[in-house]
């Protein structure tokens, strides 16, 4: 299998481009590990590669445009200075760390590589599910699979439990109120979903506010709906779940988490020892979903900045996401192929604090579903 790396000396696929057009010299700032920007982006403007967790205002003050991932906060603290700012790209599904009034307030364009690693996403949380079922020996058909937020990733992990015969079990009240869900498309109330699950997988983004707000979504009183025996897993996002109630229900649940409360720095290490499965956030991180958030966040970024050239970019040699039907079984064999899940676990187990060092540098898996 082909492996790439997630560093800022990521393969260089994109060719440069001869003709192109002049921006004044703009600048744009681009995290040291989005792969392919700043090499794409070079012809077209003084493109700078940046430790996204060390930037400063001083640094932004002239920028034209950041490109960037989940550790840079995008708040007024930082950006107050960047008079000169046009555009704010994140090459992440989420965006929990992007002040978006403040961007609509200056009127910034903000663009999220919404949908990017679903797929790699769906494969990490079914490589859950084979360890599960090969430690714990049953059968999908046997068990209640709950879906605990149902966008990109919680609708693809809905729709391939049901191909592998769970039955599924759907919460998303934003959806179901925007778009009139029920019981006959499989949507139930949140205090069903957990009594009736054996298996409860968190895919919600992570709001602080708001109607449905899901900072610390699952904390005791959500915990304690779940029967002995449940099994949770969180590639969401890690405050999603309260660490303290995890680690106070450890002993009667599994949990198989991807995502940490305080991460990177401020692990609950507890927490950590107890988990099942332990990986340092990279659910997510395919070759495809790589490709897919450069190329979603670079074509915004080629709009507003009027390049077009790189308006239907998209890196040379990656083969696009792609849907395919796989069976249980064949999913089962290959999958340990693809995610190396037990592995990254004792890794983090064994080096909990290298959790960015592991992120920067996870070699990329190659999504064959």
């Amino acid at each position: 299998m082909s492996r790439f790396y997630c560093t800022k000396s990521a393969p260089r696929v994109a060719k440069s481009h001869k003709k192109f057009v002049s921006l004044q010299i703009m600048k744009i700032l681009i995290d040291q590990f989005v792969p392919w920007a700043v090499e794409t982006l070079a012809p077209y403007a003084e493109a700078v590669s940046v430790d996204g967790r060390a930037l400063a205002p001083e640094a932004v003050a002239d920028a034209d445009a950041l490109i960037v991932r989940t550790r840079t906060k995008c708040n007024a603290s930082l950006l107050d200075g960047a008079h000169n700012l046009k555009f704010v790209g994140t090459a992440t599904i989420g965006y929990d760390h992007i002040d978006r009034d403040y961007l609509a307030s200056r009127g910034v364009r903000f663009t999220s590589a919404a949908g990017c690693n679903a797929r790699g996403v769906l494969q990490w949380v079914s490589a859950v599910l084979a360890h599960l079922s090969e430690v714990q020996g049953w059968t999908p058909q046997s068990k209640t699979l709950g879906v605990v937020g149902v966008g990109h990733v919680g609708s693809l992990v809905a729709e391939y439990g049901r191909r592998w015969g769970f039955r599924v079990l759907c919460s998303d009240p934003p959806r179901e109120r925007a778009e009139g869900l029920g019981e006959a498309e499989g949507f139930v109330p949140l205090e069903r979903l957990l009594k009736e699950s054996d298996i409860v997988t968190l895919h919600t983004p992570l709001l602080r506010e708001g109607g449905n707000p899901t900072l610390h979504l699952a904390d005791d009183a959500f915990l304690a709906q779940m029967r002995d025996g449940t099994t949770l897993i969180n590639a969401s996002r890690g405050e999603v779940a309260d660490s303290e109630a995890l680690l106070r229900h450890s002993g009667r649940l599994t949990l198989c988490l991807d995502v940490w409360e305080g991460e990177p720095d401020n692990l609950n290490l507890k927490l950590l020892e107890v988990a099942e499965v332990a990986t340092p956030h990279i659910a997510g991180y395919s070759l495809q979903g790589k490709a897919n958030a450069s190329a979603i966040v670079i074509r915004s970024l080629a709009h507003t900045l009027g390049i077009a050239e790189l308006k239907e970019w998209y890196p040379e040699g990656i083969r696009p996401s792609q849907a395919r039907e796989v069976s249980w079984g064949e999913m089962c064999a290959q999958i340990d192929d693809h995610c190396h899940l037990m592995e990254e676990t004792a890794r983090m187990k064994a080096n909990p604090f290298d959790l960015e060092d592991r992120r920067n540098t996870y070699p990329l898996r190659e999504e064959f579903f």
